[in-house]
């Protein structure tokens, strides 16, 4: 039973068609008749059975078949007609009977009924169910299990006949590979372990089964080879699949039943190259219009393809059209049970929420298919449909997703939409550690932009919902997983290949995770949310003649949600910028007025009572005290019981009126409202202002109204228990030290201070004014700088007050730290706080010790400016006034004792100027009500200036007088030579200037003269080269261009040359003899090659850089040999002095004149050439050496012969390497910047033609004064 050309294991008559268009369809060879012969009758009858028109009982056909004995080709042939009407119940049946009768019989009779009953079952398992349909009993069902079994049995049995029957082979792989099918795919293993599952083992031995098949049938089975490319695919050997399938196609490429394209479009798909794929299916279907799995393959693509833009996109919408209607509707027509199909169908009806219709799709496509990949499917849409109704089954949607994803494998290699849905049904069910544990393996296999975004989202809402809650467990972990996992989200977006659409709610996220600690990113969330917000609008751009400015944008913002915009104001005014966030708390109340007029479910007067706050407290803190007053009665207006309003309102009051109306109206807020945890804030605020010192802290009444709060109000209010440290803090302060017991006292005040400190911190990790009342009691009790300059830089980083820098100033200044301290001020300045005189007293204090310190009058001068200005704000202030006088005491001692090349007069003179007002200042605060000092010591400080360093101050004004006019001659001449010094390295810098851009300048003009030789000579060129064509060339009768013909000899002219020249040195015999002419052809060429050679030498003796030559004589070369009628050349040997340079110019005199000729006509020559020296020595300057050659032939000198002669010439130049005097020429003025055609003049003149002089030189034309002419 070989195998034919044609692939086809068993029939010799099946031959694909030459056209492509024709189509052999399955049991195309199963007659429409057959006739049954019948025994007891003639020879020649029969009974004949239309095997088109089929009985629906076959019992009567086989008792005919058993009756008569007939042969097993009956059976199977009616077997086939069955099967072929798809009967093939019936055709099972046949078979088995058709068995039973030749059982008498050989048992090998039986191998061909028995294979097909095999591939019979085979076909009843791809139809079978894949399991039990929902609602029918399992008994009644028979699924695909039992059929591959029913197959099994049969193989087995014709394997016992005979093992080795080739059909076998095709049938058993094609059983493991339906077997396979139904096996779960193996579960996720490490990435180096070997895949020992039941499934891979069952595919390697289907591989080995089709290999046998194509072993016995010489590698022509055809079906074998599809069946070994779909077990490697199912292997996920995708490139050994497209190498088999692509084999079947050279081979057989009408073959469209199965058609190999459908597997080299998906081996394609699988290997990333997806459009190759689609025109893989594209042309199944241009050759089988009809074709089911490549309609909706192709339908499958252009899914893959919508899914590429946003739903909103204007593109997605023709892409999912032409996907569903084109394709999968075509292919659901076609097919209504192609599993497939129906998956792909079911989300389409998803998305329309026709739960039936989804429901029957779904169940189809689990039952039906033999691909774990589709069933999968199929239960993810079970999943959805539970998942999305409106009363969810959640427990049942949990079971189908997690069905869905072990049909793909479940672990790493399971279904990632399955896992997805697993986790947000975990998260309906509260279940969030089990969806962050799930969402976390999710991310390590796929990196999933969605699971990130809710995963992120989970830790957020763990961290809101501890802060909510007042739990005191540190989330700062979660804070920052979250930040990360939303951060790579929103970096993902700007990644144009992913075409992400940007999730608003991720930077809501985001700004509520930055508001504590990054507030600047936080507010950039929220201006991104707000660009989105616009740029979703349908009339975000403005009306012709209208521009998009600020106004523009404003009226946009007017249509975005008031929250987004009350938000972003609150950060606005936490930076400082008050005109910005008052911009935005405007456009949010008319946001909200536009909002309820969309929906009035909104409750539009809350948000308009928030913004309004807002809005009045930006007023209060640009200063806008009346604005603001006005905001606040408009609230009190609408709600009498707003106690924030009313409390606002009581502190611009006293504010404005800090001396009757400001105390009136505190009173009236705490008698109204005394409960009000704010409002008793407020006051305690208002008795700290405003109370006498008690001299016992439990009478002071401030102290008796945080103790009342913590007793009666609330134990846990930490304004209370900070303002009762700081409480404490004040009175250790001003407690003295003067015995142990006091030391001791004070002591214990403090550490009571910081008791209440740490309580509030205790109740509020983020309280920095406790921190910070911690710091100044370790300065202050126990010295701890160290420690406290590490509280205060935490507090400096969460509380934006000018109190903390103010601190960090007084502790640097305590650390000696003097720069430090000064910028701590200076930053305390900006806020607001330029007039403070305390701070400009304090930096008065620290630049005078910065000054004593480094005995620096310029810092003691600016503590002075501080001091002053100090005074100027608070004139009143005594202590201000010593201060000054103070600074003035002590720069007059400093500039005493400094040098004098240290201080000038001018700076001695206003420091005695300076004494005399410190005098009279301390005499006026010694006088005063109450001086800041003892006034016992402040007149001794008087008259110590007054007595001592007035006089010093005159001595050292009297020195420095007589210092500065005695060095005032030195340091004149001094600086004047430093001047002049200064002036002459001025001018040399300058002329070194000029000089090298007038350098500059010659070189752009020699390099333009270079470039316009270069291009005359290339014109020469041109034109030389047109001149020899038109010589060589001439037009034919036909118009056409042709090179000259040669001229014969003439041997008339050459006897008559002979003649003339018969006057020569040497003669040769006859001119008509061949020995004489090979002789002369013969000396010529030497003659060449002693021309040539000395070239070589003077230039490598120019390259080597070698020392000058001894100046050469000139010399006459004649031709040794030959007549000198038909030769004639002289060659010059030019000597030149210049950096023994030698210069030879060969030159052409045309015809007559041998060495024989006279004197006088010897001495003309010579004349003519020392004249021709000399005009060609001035006029080639050049430092390097050029050579010109000119051979010439006579005119009655075959041409033919003379270009013989050259190429012989020219072989041993170029064997020996060798180049000829034009090249090197050539190559130097290239290397000069001659360019090209610079040796153009030098060439050899085929035509004997003159060369001009002036095109020889003109390469060497100014060369000797140029530089970079020199070679």
């Amino acid at each position: 039973m070989a195998p034919l050309l044609n692939g086809y294991t068993n029939g010799a008559s099946r031959h694909l068609p030459e056209d492509p268009s024709v189509v052999e369809s399955r049991f195309s060879d199963v007659p429409s008749q057959i006739d049954i012969p019948v025994s007891g009758l003639d020879a020649e009858e029969a009974v004949e059975v239309n095997l088109e028109e089929l009985l629906d009982d076959p019992t009567e056909l086989c008792t005919l078949l058993e009756q008569e004995g007939v042969g097993k080709h009956y059976w199977m042939v009616i077997a086939l007609a069955y099967a072929k009407q798809a009967k093939v119940d019936h055709a099972i049946e046949i078979l088995s009977k058709g068995m039973g009768t030749l059982n008498r019989g050989n048992p090998k009779e039986k191998l061909g009924p028995l294979s097909l009953t095999c591939w019979l079952y085979l076909w009843k398992s791809r139809e079978a169910p894949r399991v039990v349909p929902d609602g029918q009993p399992a008994g009644e069902t028979r699924l695909k299990d039992f059929y591959l079994q029913a197959a099994t049995g049969s193989l087995n049995e014709a394997s016992r006949i005979n093992p080795a029957f080739p059909p076998l082979f095709l049938a058993r792989g094609v059983l493991y590979l339906l077997r396979a099918s139904l096996q779960p795919p193996s579960k996720a293993a490490a990435p180096s372990a070997p895949d020992l599952s039941d499934r891979v083992d069952t595919l390697r031995q289907s591989i080995k089964c089709f290999e046998d098949a194509l072993r016995v049938s010489s590698g022509r089975n055809m079906m074998a080879i599809l069946g070994r490319a779909r077990a490697y695919f199912s292997l996920g050997k995708y490139a050994e699949a497209l190498d088999g399938y692509q084999e079947v196609l050279n081979k057989m490429p009408h073959l469209q039943d199965p058609d190999p394209r459908i597997g080299v479009g998906c081996c394609l798909w699988q290997l990333g190259h997806k459009d190759e794929a689609r025109e893989a299916w594209e042309r199944a279907l241009e050759l089988n219009p009809d074709s089911k799995i490549a309609n909706i393959l192709l339908g499958l693509f252009y899914i893959h393809d919508s899914s590429h833009y946003a739903t909103t996109d204007p593109a997605f919408g023709p892409i999912y059209k032409k996907a569903m209607t084109v394709y999968t509707q075509k292919a659901f027509k076609l097919d209504k049970e192609l599993p497939l199909t129906c998956a792909t169908f079911g989300s389409y009806f998803m998305m329309r929420k026709s739960w039936a219709t989804v429901d029957n799709l779904a169940r189809k496509a689990i039952e039906l298919t033999d691909v774990n990949a589709v069933a999968s499917d199929g239960w993810y849409l079970l999943a959805r449909k539970e998942h999305y109704q409106d009363r969810p089954d959640l427990p049942k949607a949990s079971d189908y997703y997690q069905k869905a994803d072990l049909a793909r494998g479940g672990g790493d290699k399971g279904y990632l939409p399955a896992r997805f849905g697993l986790v947000q049904i975990q998260i309906l069910q509260r279940d969030f550690d089990g969806a962050k544990f799930r969402l976390e393996k999710i991310i390590q296999q796929s990196k999933s932009i969605e699971a990130m975004m809710i995963l992120g989202a989970l830790y957020a809402e763990d961290v809101f919902r501890s802060q909510a809650n007042g739990v005191k467990e540190d989330k700062s972990a979660d804070v920052k997983k979250a930040t990360t996992l939303l951060e790579a989200v929103r970096l993902a977006w700007k990644d144009p290949q992913k075409k992400l659409t940007p999730d608003s709610s991720v930077l809501v996220y985001l700004a509520r995770l930055y508001e504590t600690e990054q507030p600047d990113k936080a507010l950039q969330c929220l201006h991104q949310v707000e660009q989105m917000s616009i740029n979703d609008m349908p009339d975000k751009e403005p009306p012709d003649g209208i521009e998009a400015d600020e106004a523009w944008m404003a009226k946009l913002r007017e249509q975005l949600s008031p929250q987004l915009l009350n938000n972003i104001g609150c950060f606005q005014h936490d930076a400082g910028r008050h005109e910005q966030a008052r911009e935005f708390f405007q456009t949010a109340l008319s946001a909200c007025v536009k909002a309820g007029e969309k929906d009035e479910g909104i409750d539009t007067d809350a948000l308009v009572t928030t913004i309004s706050y807002n809005l009045a407290r930006t007023y209060e803190a640009a200063g806008l005290l009346d604005e603001a007053k006005q905001v606040y009665e408009g609230l009190l207006a609408r709600h009498d019981d707003y106690t924030d309003a009313r409390t606002r309102l009581a502190y611009i009051e006293l504010r404005q009126n800090p001396q009757e109306a400001g105390p009136k109206a505190m009173t009236a807020l705490y008698e109204a409202d005394s409960s009000n945890l704010e409002v008793r804030s407020l006051f305690g605020w208002f008795l700290s202002k405003s109370k006498r010192r008690a001299a016992n802290i439990a009478e002071d009444q401030e102290q008796r109204h945080y103790k009342h709060t913590l007793q009666h109000h609330d134990k846990h209010d930490r304004y209370s228990l900070t303002g009762m440290g700081n409480l404490y803090l004040t009175t250790a302060r001003e407690m003295r030290r003067d015995t142990d017991q006091d030391k001791d006292k004070r002591r214990k005040t403090y550490e009571k201070a910081v008791e209440f400190y740490d309580k509030a911190l205790q109740l509020d990790p983020r309280n920095a004014y406790a921190a910070q009342g911690i710091a100044i009691a370790l300065v202050e009790d126990k010295k701890d700088l160290t420690a406290a300059v590490q509280l205060f830089s935490k507090v400096r980083d969460t509380v934006k007050d000018p109190s903390v820098y103010i601190n960090l100033g007084h502790v640097f200044a305590e650390l000696k730290q003097y720069s430090r301290s000064i910028e701590s001020y200076e930053a305390a300045l900006t806020y607001n706080r330029a007039s403070d005189p305390q701070i400009l007293a304090c930096l008065g204090r620290v630049w005078l010790l910065k000054g004593k310190l480094d005995k620096s009058p310029a810092a003691m001068k600016t503590s002075l400016s501080y001091s002053q200005r100090a005074l100027a704000i608070a004139p009143s202030q005594i202590h201000f006034q010593f201060n000054i006088a103070f600074v003035q005491i002590q720069l007059a001692q400093l500039l005493y004792t400094l040098p004098e090349a240290q201080r000038t007069l001018e700076d001695v003179i206003k420091a005695s100027s300076g004494l005399e007002e410190a005098i009279n200042s301390f005499g006026e605060i010694a006088q005063s009500k109450n001086p800041p000092y003892p006034r016992h010591d402040i007149e001794q400080r008087a008259n110590m200036g007054r007595n001592t360093m007035r006089r010093q101050l005159e001595r050292a004004i009297q020195s420095q007088r007589e210092y500065e006019e005695k060095n005032a001659a030195k340091l004149r001449e001094a600086r004047e030579l430093r001047e002049a010094e200064i002036r002459r390295r001025e001018e040399e810098k300058k002329r070194a200037e000029e000089q090298k851009e007038e350098e500059k300048r010659k070189i752009r003009e020699e390099r333009d003269k270079m470039a316009q030789l270069s291009r005359e000579l290339a014109e020469k060129r041109t034109e030389e080269e047109r001149r020899r064509e038109e010589a060589e060339y001439t037009t034919d009768t036909d118009g056409e261009r042709v090179k000259r013909s040669k001229r014969k000899k003439q041997a008339a002219k050459r006897k008559k040359r002979g003649e003339e020249n018969s006057g020569s040195e040497t003669e040769v015999g006859d001119g008509e003899d061949g020995t004489a002419a090979a002789a002369a052809k013969k000396s010529r060429r030497k003659k060449k090659a002693r021309s040539t050679e000395p070239d070589s030498a003077v230039d490598s003796s120019d390259a080597e850089g070698g020392a000058p030559k001894s100046k050469k004589k000139r010399k006459r070369l004649a031709r040794r040999g030959g007549k000198e009628g038909n030769f004639k050349s002289e060659e010059l040997v030019v000597d030149s002095d210049s950096e023994g340079a030698s210069r030879t110019v060969t030159q052409t005199n045309g015809v007559g004149g041998g060495p024989e000729d006279d004197d006088g006509d010897t001495r003309m020559r010579e004349a003519e050439d020392e004249d021709e020296d000399v005009a060609v020595s001035k006029q080639h300057s050049r430092k390097r050496n050029a050579r010109r050659i000119e051979d010439e032939a006579d005119e009655d000198k075959d041409e033919e012969e003379d270009e013989e002669e050259e190429v012989e010439d020219e072989e041993p130049q170029q064997q020996s390497g060798k180049k000829t005097t034009a090249e090197r020429d050539a190559e130097e003025d290239e290397e000069s910047g001659g360019g090209i055609g610079g040796g153009a003049s030098f060439t050899d003149n085929p035509h004997g033609d003159p060369v001009d002089e002036s095109v020889g030189a003109a390469g060497d034309a100014g060369g000797a004064e140029d530089p970079l002419l020199q070679i």
